[in-house]
């Protein structure tokens, strides 16, 4: 593992994630866990990190840089924001460099929209895209990268010039844990009803002033028309995420891009189907790796 050049890091509110890369840019290890801003602010952020890297033998010369939400204000260190229009080239430059620690660690900053009637920040999304535009050559685009905070943002010519954040995630979590739609999804298979999905979807894209109506649908079609859980769950998701779409989508927004892995790049994917939007896909692992690593190469070029 002294072949690391630098230790690559996602850390955000409820997860972990960490890579060590090597000097010809090979990924020579990962790590996964539920260490996130959340327990590091209670466990510490540096016995997280340190003892991870223990385990792996890494010794302390080999620098890390993190993004996400370890750059907050509740996290190990505030990394400030640069401000929209963004140029993502300038992200590297302006890493904060964690203080009174042995190793260098260095985090990078989020992006702030600080437009009165649309304030927005992100944090985290801002190294998937640097990672997809360098990847992949996108010109004028417009980002969809879902999950608890989806984000859709607009660049063009390398510039992150506007984006807005949609609650997605949280409110399913919310609609389907704290409400009276929580019985609606109780004990509901792991297999996916798509098309109730779909239909879902296309009812929001069609009516979404009428989402609050939309989700209480489910409960009326559970003790009128005995509609079971998986029916409940794929509505209530069906419904907030085609909400999204109708939001975030704009007509003149150039390529249509999906950031996203796995259940998520699955479902925005039929989502946006549905909305009959074409759209590229670009895997959210791979374009987080590839803006940690770009920026690793800029910060410390001697390394890498």
């Amino acid at each position: 593992m002294h072949d690391t050049a630098f230790i690559a890091l996602d850390w955000g509110t409820s997860s972990f994630r960490l890579w060590l890369i090597g000097h010809d840019g090979r990924v020579l290890a990962e790590r996964r866990s539920a260490e996130g801003m959340t327990t590091a602010a209670t466990t510490g952020f540096e016995a997280v990190l340190e003892g991870r890297l223990a385990d792996l033998g890494v010794p302390a010369t080999v620098p890390a840089l993190a993004c996400g939400m370890v750059g907050a204000r509740q996290g190990w260190v505030e990394a400030g924001y640069l401000d929209t229009p963004a140029r993502l080239s300038d992200i590297p430059a302006a890493a904060l460099r964690v203080p009174g620690i042995a190793r260098d660690v260095r985090i990078l900053p989020g992006i702030a929209r600080r437009d009165p009637a649309a304030p927005d920040v992100i944090r985290g999304e801002e190294t998937q895209i640097l990672g997809a535009l360098a990847a992949h050559g996108l010109q004028a685009a417009t980002l969809c990268m879902p999950g608890t905070h989806s984000k859709w943002g607009r660049v063009a010519e390398g510039c992150l010039n506007a984006f807005s954040t949609f609650m997605t995630g949280e409110l399913f979590a919310a609609v389907t844990g704290h409400t009276i739609l929580t019985h609606a999804v109780a004990g509901a298979p792991a297999d996916e009803d798509m098309e109730v999905f779909r239909q879902a979807v296309a009812a929001a894209l069609a009516a979404p002033a009428r989402i609050a109506n939309l989700l209480f649908q489910v409960r009326g079609g559970q003790l009128l028309f005995g509609r079971g859980a998986a029916a409940a769950r794929e509505t209530i998701s069906g419904s907030l995420i085609g909400l999204e779409i109708a939001g975030g989508h704009v007509a003149d927004g150039g390529e249509l891009v999906l950031i996203a892995a796995g259940r998520l790049a699955r479902l925005y994917g039929e989502a946006l189907g549905v909305a009959g939007l074409t759209h590229r896909v670009i895997d959210a692992d791979a374009a987080v790796l590839g803006g940690l690593s770009l920026a690793a190469r800029s910060i410390w070029p001697s390394r890498t």
